[in-house]
């Protein structure tokens, strides 16, 4: 079996009581909110990586005020020649502020949409699990910077 690790950064950004996502177009077409960020690339640091995928997505420039923590997660996916792929993601959530650009949408990336989303909404949205990971991320701080299983 083939094995993959993405390393990828994402930035969350609360503000007024509403969180900042992008939407993706998900599985089967059906659209799912997501943190801003995305893949490294070879040779850049993560904080790099964040502000780079946060302008991409959003449009917004953003200072990364610190790391809130790590979200790892491993899952077998079928691959090309129905080769099943063990693809590990290791997720880095850092905590920003926005410090200036102005909310656009990305176009021609893997974004369709950004926006500022109620927190107390969030609940109802369709959205990928690395949303709520990093929400309780925000909430808990975990001094390990990581949640606990479960």
């Amino acid at each position: 079996m083939r094995r993959k690790l993405r390393v990828a950064a994402y930035a969350l950004c609360v503000r007024d009581g509403q969180v900042l996502l992008a939407r993706s177009p998900g599985p089967g077409g059906v659209p799912e909110w997501v943190l801003p960020g995305g893949g490294m690339e070879h040779g850049e640091d993560p904080c790099d990586t964040v502000v780079r995928e946060v302008a991409e997505e959003t449009g917004y420039r953003v200072e990364v005020t610190g790391l809130l923590g790590v979200d790892s997660n491993r899952v077998v996916r079928p691959g090309w020649f129905g080769r099943p792929v063990d693809h590990h993601g290791v997720r880095l959530v850092y905590e920003a502020r926005i410090t200036g650009g102005e909310l656009r949408h990305e176009v021609g990336g893997s974004t369709d949409l950004a926006a500022w989303q109620e927190l107390g909404a969030v609940a109802g949205l369709t959205r990928v699990p690395l949303v709520d990971a990093g929400l309780r991320l925000w909430r808990e701080r975990p001094a390990a910077g990581r949640l606990p299983a479960g």
